[in-house]
């Protein structure tokens, strides 16, 4: 039978070593670049854009009415 108590031991190990190696500095370097890089683009949020989706959507149906109107 395998020795589960090992594999837990290794698996706790390599957990260890790639939240505290190179790794993990990569991922925060490269997580401080990504938001400075957007923090410069001019992004609105998912909540801005629904809700401009929603007010042109609601022009559109306006100006439909006004034009069968005429």
């Amino acid at each position: 039978m395998l020795n589960t108590k090992f594999f837990e031991e290794m698996s706790s190990k390599l957990n260890e070593a790639v939240t505290s190696g190179p790794a993990k500095d990569f991922e925060k370097n490269a997580r401080a670049l990504l938001a400075q890089g957007f923090a410069k683009l001019d992004l609105v949020s998912r909540e801005e854009y629904e809700v401009l989706e929603q007010r042109l959507a609601k022009l559109e149906a306006r100006l439909a009415a006004l034009e069968a109107q005429k």
